[in-house]
């Protein structure tokens, strides 16, 4: 029921958006079922003759108890029910006022006599604040009491597939969402779409990772022309036996999906070898998602800093900003010979840009009703296919609860590093020098959204030259060799002529040490960048050292090889092509 009265759930013609009934005093719209005047009576809803249905709240102001809606009003004054009206004294209005002037004068004894008073309706820009508070995305209404009918519908819309791994909707660690678009012509309207006859590539994938303390989240696009090895993966097969699928090595990553029967699960475990991450769960869509979500939040605004016109994909906008929703939305995140180069990695900017604005629009006003919020729903619920750990709405609701907390400043879109591919024009291979970093940045769960600059900030140590830099190397934990092949390193790749391989270490280290004396801190400065050390790696003594005393370097079991660095770094490598999210001010060019 809706305080209209306009019916209930189990009704065929009512849109179930109109059920939903805002209630300002927690930010919130709440689902209403009960018909019209057939509240149930509860035995603390008997009240004494003459008392009113109403709880009073500091400061004098008197607020509903009953969140039912209320019955036809008749043209009764006051807000008065029905029981209210039955237990009128007699003897007509004269002798009502002169009760009432009786009971004010008694009530004054208790305290000053409060007035109902009409709330003022929230305006436009507090409706939004309720929104983005209290109900970001259909997950919050679909947790409101008695929502089991949005509950059926939601569940019905939700396409799953059985990749042979189901992870709880929440986690109390990090956790890694592998997202995928497909290029399959399926779907209404998508026939002009993608390759005929193709059961559809991994053409869209991002990895979105959401930090443990839920304070930040990074997107990595992969290129989906990139060459990588796609590794056996086990698929079910329509009579629920099991499949494997054979891998392949040196292939274009987009074969990760539909190519040779495989599933969702073949393009996980290709991006789980990839980057080392452990992938939790996916989410995958088709050409649908893009026009249908565009149009449900009443169109998303994209920036083009000059014309574009792309035959390919019937992109054309003048230079500016728009608002692009349906069709003209997926033009948008499907053109590439308008802009750049015209190849894939131009493409992912732009995709980077639609999805940065579409987050925005969601987190501001995309909900500015329950029947865009409902609009919403429906779209995102139809146009997903998703892993058995998150595939009901209620799980979906429990892992939306989870995830919601990271703002969007702090939600970074990073492209995984390539290089062209010298023996392939049209495709590219990874760039481990800047990728490898990166991948060890998201597994250590570090951001790469930049906070703010801190102030008074240490200038940074200077670096001694390689012939300077002496150092004894001992193995405690690391691989057998290991202090002879880092000295051998050391010498013939970085120049340390100076550095010594000492042997074993009286003891096993967890993690790797170098101890330096206070005059050798340039030296130090030097090692700890070439290993990879973290500052926790660094232990300086409070004695100055000789001339000729070396720096100990102990090798612990974090060490895998020499030129693997040891801590996950902190900062982005250079010109690696990153964008925050909550950036307004990026334009295709």
């Amino acid at each position: 029921m809706d305080a209209q009265g306009r019916g209930q759930a189990g009704d065929d013609n009512v849109d179930p958006a109109d059920q939903w009934v805002f209630d300002p005093n927690t930010g919130n719209y709440e689902l209403r079922l009960d018909p019209a005047g057939q509240a149930a009576a509860r035995p603390s809803d008997r009240r004494a003759p003459g008392s009113r249905r109403a709880a009073r709240r500091p400061g004098g102001e008197v607020a509903d108890t009953d969140t039912r809606p209320l019955p036809t009003q008749g043209g009764r004054r006051g807000g008065q029910g029905a029981d209210e009206a039955e237990e009128r004294p007699p003897g007509g209005r004269a002798a009502r006022r002169s009760g009432s002037r009786s009971a004010a004068a008694s009530a004054s004894v208790a305290g000053p006599a409060s007035r109902r008073k009409r709330k003022p309706k929230p305006s436009g820009r507090k409706k939004a604040l309720y929104w983005t508070a209290g109900v970001v995305g259909f997950v919050l209404v679909a947790g409101c009491g008695g929502a089991f009918y949005l509950y059926q519908q939601l569940n019905g819309n939700i396409n799953k597939v059985d990749v042979g791994v189901e992870n709880d909707a929440v986690s109390d660690g990090p956790v890694n969402v592998l997202i995928i678009g497909t290029d399959a012509r399926s779907g209404k309207g998508n026939s002009g779409y993608g390759d005929a006859g193709s059961v559809g590539h991994a053409d869209t994938t991002l990895l979105m990772h959401i930090s443990k303390d839920r304070s930040n989240a990074t997107a990595l696009s992969i290129p989906r022309d990139m060459i990588t090895d796609i590794p056996d993966c086990p698929t079910k097969q329509k009579d629920g036996s099991r499949k494997i699928i054979p891998g392949e090595h040196g292939v274009r990553f987009n074969t990760s999906l539909g190519q040779e029967g495989r599933d969702p699960g073949c393009t996980w475990r290709t991006v789980e070898k990839l980057t080392g991450l452990k992938i939790d769960h996916f989410m995958m869509a088709d050409f649908n998602a893009v026009k249908e979500l565009s149009t449900a939040v009443d169109g998303v605004e994209v920036c083009a800093a000059k014309d574009l016109n792309d035959p390919k994909s019937h992109l054309r906008l003048k230079a500016g900003r728009h608002t692009v929703m349906g069709e003209q939305a997926l033009a948008f995140v499907r053109t590439r010979h308008a802009i750049g180069f015209g190849s894939d990695l131009d493409r992912i900017k732009m995709q980077q840009q639609f999805l940065s604005s579409l987050i925005r629009k969601l987190k501001s006003d995309a909900f500015s009703s329950p029947s865009k919020l409902y609009a919403v729903s429906q779209a995102a619920t139809k146009a997903l296919t998703v892993d058995t750990g998150i595939g009901t709405a209620s799980k979906l609701l429990d892992f939306g609860q989870d995830l919601k907390r990271v703002n969007i400043d702090k939600i970074t879109f990073a492209t995984v590093p390539v290089l062209d591919n010298p023996n392939d024009k049209a495709t590219v291979i990874l760039d481990k020098g800047k990728a490898d970093p990166l991948f060890a940045m998201v597994r250590a769960d570090h951001a790469l959204a930049k906070g703010k600059k801190g102030k008074g900030k240490k200038a940074p140590v200077s670096k001694a030259p390689p012939g300077l830099v002496r150092v004894d190397v001992t193995n405690g934990g690391g691989p057998i060799g290991s202090a002879q092949e880092t000295v051998d390193w050391l010498q013939n790749s970085k120049g340390a002529r100076l550095s010594t391989n000492a042997g074993n270490a009286p003891a096993k280290l967890s993690a790797t040490r170098l101890e330096y004396a206070p005059n050798q801190a340039d030296q130090a400065a030097t090692l700890a960048d070439w290993m990879g050390l973290s500052k926790s790696a660094l232990k300086k003594s409070s004695q100055n050292a000789g001339d000729r005393v070396p720096m100990k370097l102990i090798l612990g079991k974090d060490f895998t090889a020499p030129g693997t660095p040891i801590a996950a770094p902190t900062e982005l490598p250079d010109n690696v092509q990153n964008v925050n999210a909550d950036d307004k001010n990026v334009c295709a060019k």
